[in-house]
Parts: C-alpha cells; sequence; structure tokens
C-alpha cells in the first residue's frame, strides 16, 4: 500500500477489464459530445456535478463517487457541500433548484413500487426551476451517468486514476 496525508490507495488494484478505447474508439467522441452537451450553460456546472456525484452514490460506484468529487473540489465546490450530498435532504447547503435535481436523480435511479419514479408533483416542482432546455440538460446529466454507470459497476475502472491510466487489465 501507498499512503499520502489524506488517503489510503492500494497498489494492487486492477480493473477488470481493458480500456473500452481500444476496441471502441468512437466512445470518446460519444462521451466528448454528451460532455458537451450536458455543459451547454443552462444549468450551473455544479449543479451537474452534484447530481453525477449522487448517482454514483446511490449506485455505489467507487469510481463515479472519488471521480466526482474530484470534480467538485477542482471547481472549488466546498467541503461542506460535498461531505453532505448523502445527506442533501437536511443539510443547509444546498439551493431550492439544487433539491429537486437531487431529489430528481434519485427517483430516477431508485426503485419505487409505489408507482412512478417520476410522479407529476416531481416532474412540477423541477420544472417550475428548470426551463425546457434546462430541463433536457439536467436529464442528459443523468442519461450520461447511465452510459457510464455500467462501464464501472462491470469493468470496474481504478478510482483516482486519470482517464487513460484507470485500466491496467
Amino acid at each position: 500500500m501507498s499512503t499520502s496525508s489524506t488517503t489510503t490507495t492500494r497498489d494492487d488494484v486492477r480493473s477488470r477489464l481493458p480500456d473500452p478505447l481500444q476496441f471502441f474508439p468512437e466512445i470518446a467522441t460519444m462521451a466528448g459530445t454528451m460532455s458537451k452537451a450536458v455543459g451547454n450553460g443552462s444549468i450551473p456546472r455544479s449543479t451537474v456535478q452534484l447530481v453525477q456525484y449522487r448517482a454514483g452514490q446511490i449506485v455505489g460506484s467507487s469510481y463515479h463517487t472519488v471521480r466526482q468529487v474530484a470534480d467538485l473540489r477542482e471547481s472549488g465546490e466546498a467541503e461542506e457541500r460535498i461531505s453532505a450530498v448523502v445527506s442533501w435532504r437536511d443539510a443547509p447547503y444546498f439551493t431550492d433548484a439544487e433539491r429537486v435535481a437531487l431529489e430528481l436523480v434519485e427517483a430516477v435511479l431508485t426503485h419505487n413500487p409505489s408507482g412512478a419514479r417520476v410522479p407529476d408533483e416531481l416532474y412540477a416542482r423541477v420544472s417550475a426551476h428548470y426551463d425546457d432546455k434546462a430541463l433536457w440538460t439536467l436529464v442528459l446529466a443523468i442519461s450520461q451517468m447511465f452510459f457510464f454507470i455500467p462501464v464501472a459497476l462491470i469493468a470496474r475502472p481504478i478510482p483516482g486514476k486519470p482517464f487513460g491510466e484507470n485500466y491496467n487489465k
């Protein structure tokens, strides 16, 4: 094991699969296009990052949670907000628009045996904070995670490693 002042990492962590780009180089273009669409400025970058971080938490993906925390920190996000995403409902650090975005990603990713995952009431609250373009951007931000969640859970890229170095098989 190697250690630093703030983290401990295991040097023996291996990805299950090799880097998919060697088989499907067009994935880089697809991912770049999706990132460009999500980064269109209609919703704050911090909202996208918070939503994607919460998605990683919900599905239990170390790769995504580590990656999103790094992105949030790089963007200058306060540690209190990062730490409180898991308990956003009672944390005082989020705007109403961020709260409804976090509620939306939870609704989409959490099974609801008694009804619609995104009921009309939730949709109405989301659309009260986001115009059509911003709402589509939020949907695409969640969809972007849906593209990468199976990659993280099945292939297990190495958390904390930069792209191109996160696969070692």
